[in-house]
């Protein structure tokens, strides 16, 4: 039994240029139980074009569309068929609120909806019990808010603007593009007020650039001899039956193909694991939720490779403005000296390359991922970042040395497993 007199853990500060030797865990909560504007959870009956902090489900689906296809960045991941059915029932991401920012301007007889981010609170981003609110994480790995891009700006404040009126004293912006149009709307509205933002990590993420030849891009990023072997592989992939590339684009089809990638999928090691999409009712019943309704707005295509009959590989890609977004891939791991998730990935570089509408794709995978970051070879900076809300907030500082603890005893933890598993 621990002794009553042991003192809380204290974690050294280092604080981009605030100054911060020793910080006490119990400030932490004390400051969140003490603050009588904590982020309070926003009540159902909340109008969205008056309540800036109000139930994610608030807010109109007709003027979230509106606001995508102005968004000054896209983000498929944020699009409301996507969100909405993630918010409904997937594993862990139900729940959510969001911060919105409207303009004076009428549309329609109704406020314009300018400004869009989903969000949690720290308590449950990270179990850690902060004053300060997160992006909501939309089952892919992008939480870029959606701005309009004609106010952009101004969204941006508004969005600020009400994480502040719901008593967070930050802002957590996680998986966002860290050189993209939104942020940079952020860092004018932040300079502005005498305030800067805080990059808690950041990573180089793999990114194709669809304007380019698809036979010249990956002749340069694979090179002469690792395209002759694949070009074998795919021979011999082929001796089981005449390999055809499809792309299922209306509702009817996704829902069809997507059975094939939900089989795929836990038929193989996310299946051993337990994190395929199938093996949760709530993540099952999301996808095929998400998967056909933005398909009825042409923002989700499922491709699969066969041969023959036999399904090797699957993948969903989502669209929103000129973007693709590589959502999840699977495979039958009974083919996998063939290499059926790259040869399935060329064939969608392809795809993406000859389609005049798409200008780039986002991999949506991590860092180093073994498979893309050799095929596509563009990159793009994506991080975390802490955004305060306030000038000279004595709380910023310790909300900023919590996160980056659990950030580095995350990276040890990750290493261990790794350690582990190759053991």
């Amino acid at each position: 039994m621990e002794s009553a007199a042991l003192a809380a853990p204290q974690v050294p500060a280092r604080g981009n240029g605030d100054v911060v030797e020793i910080i006490d865990i119990a400030t932490i909560r004390r400051a969140s139980k003490a603050d009588a504007a904590a982020p309070r959870a926003p009540t159902a009956a909340a109008s969205p074009a008056s309540e800036a902090f109000a139930p994610l489900t608030s807010v109109a689906a007709s003027a979230w569309r509106a606001l995508a296809e102005r968004a000054n960045e896209p983000n498929g991941y944020y699009l409301p068929g996507w969100e909405l059915a993630v918010n409904a029932s997937a594993r862990g991401r139900t729940g959510v609120s969001a911060l919105s920012a409207w303009s004076d301007a009428a549309q329609d007889g109704a406020p314009r909806l300018i400004g869009l981010l989903p969000v949690i609170p720290m308590l449950r981003a990270c179990k850690i019990p902060l004053p300060a609110l997160a992006s909501a994480e939309p089952y892919g790995t992008l939480c870029t808010p959606l701005l309009d891009r004609e106010m952009a700006r101004d969204a941006a404040a508004q969005l600020l603007a009400a994480a502040r009126q719901a008593g967070a004293h930050a802002l957590i912006l996680r998986d966002v593009s860290l050189d993209g149009a939104a942020m940079k709307a952020f860092d004018e509205v932040l300079r502005q007020d005498g305030l800067r933002p805080r990059i808690l990590q950041s990573r180089l993420r793999a990114c194709l650039d669809a304007t380019r030849d698809a036979e010249e891009l990956l002749r340069d990023a694979l090179g002469h001899k690792k395209l002759k072997e694949l070009r074998r592989q795919r021979h011999r992939l082929a001796d089981y039956g005449a390999l055809r590339f499809e792309v299922a684009r209306r509702p009817e089809q996704v829902a069809a193909a997507l059975e094939t990638f939900l089989r795929l999928e836990s038929s193989g090691w996310k299946g051993k694991r337990g994190t395929a999409l199938i093996q949760d009712d709530g993540d099952a019943d999301f996808i095929r939720r998400a998967a056909p309704a933005l398909a009825a707005d042409g923002q989700c295509e499922i491709v699969t490779l066969s041969a023959d009959i036999i399904p090797v590989a699957a993948g969903i890609v989502l669209r929103h403005q000129d973007r693709a977004f590589y959502f999840k891939l699977g495979i039958d791991e009974r083919f996998a000296k063939f290499s059926p998730g790259v040869q399935l990935t060329l064939d969608l570089t392809r795809h993406l390359c000859a389609d005049p509408a798409i200008a780039s794709a986002d991999s949506t995978a991590g860092a180093d991922h073994p498979m893309i970051n050799p095929i596509w070879r563009g990159r793009f900076a994506i991080g975390d970042v802490l955004i305060p809300l306030r000038r000279n907030d004595p709380v910023v500082p310790l909300i900023h040395a919590a996160l980056a603890l659990r950030i580095k005893l995350r990276e040890f933890a990750r290493g261990a497993v790794h350690v582990i598993r190759g053991r």
